[in-house]
């Protein structure tokens, strides 16, 4: 029984982190979505826009690389 009990814990913080990880991703391409409509709503770039958009991508692409491993 208590075997159980850890093998059903064991999975939902499984899942737990793959929705986290999961909503991260969304967050970060609205993130960047929004900075970019932003940044391009004026017609021009600026230096501080695409530091902006670099840094926004750049810790998108650092989180793509935290994907939680999966269990065979």
């Amino acid at each position: 029984m208590n075997n159980q009990q850890s093998s059903d814990s064991q999975g939902f913080l499984e899942s737990l982190k793959n929705g986290i990880w999961l909503f991260g991703i969304s967050s970060w391409l609205f993130g960047i979505t929004d900075r970019s409509i932003a940044s391009f709503s004026d017609g021009y770039l600026s230096a501080l826009d695409l530091t902006q958009l670099f840094t926004a991508s750049t810790f998108f692409v650092a989180w793509l690389f935290l994907k939680p491993p999966t269990r065979a």
